[in-house]
């Protein structure tokens, strides 16, 4: 399924550019939630026993990660490596993918809610499901504090 869901991202990232289509850019409103409103207050609440909030998580937690975030989550894909929302596939959704080097996103997100959007994906978005069948519970809260430490502020 994992290898599924990364051949099917870059393949139509290749048709759309391949064809001409017009590229996105980076996400319009990057402060915008992509929980939605009936499930936010339920989300934000979402926790871990792996650290107390993801950007004080520990340097080994941070680095399983990015490992995640790399390869088997598929997330560099549209996310790109640095994670400024600037992948291959990402070039051609609407809205462009979150840019995790954004600190203000960071500020305004609770890790709960980004869990739910890495769970359920992202209605109106490119974000499709990756947990369970490309990463589990723990590997999303991983990368999650990967994602968090790309924030340097």
């Amino acid at each position: 399924m994992k290898l599924f869901l990364r051949a099917t991202v870059l393949l139509t990232a290749v048709l759309f550019l391949s064809a001409g289509m017009a590229v996105a850019g980076p996400e319009k409103d990057p402060l915008k939630p992509r929980v939605p409103a009936a499930e936010r207050g339920k989300a934000k609440k979402m926790k871990t026993d792996l650290y107390k909030k993801a950007k004080k998580a520990s340097p080994e937690i941070i680095a399983e990660g990015k490992k995640i975030y790399e390869g088997k989550g598929t997330c560099v894909n549209c996310h790109g490596k640095s994670g400024a929302g600037d992948g291959p596939a990402g070039a051609v959704l609407t809205p462009g993918p979150r840019n995790f080097t954004n600190c203000k996103f960071h500020k305004k997100r609770k890790d709960g809610e980004m869990f739910w959007v890495i769970k359920n994906g992202s209605p109106g978005t490119g974000m499709v499901s990756l947990n369970p069948s490309a990463i589990n519970d723990e590997e999303t809260w991983k990368v999650i504090a990967y994602e968090r430490s790309l924030c340097k502020k």
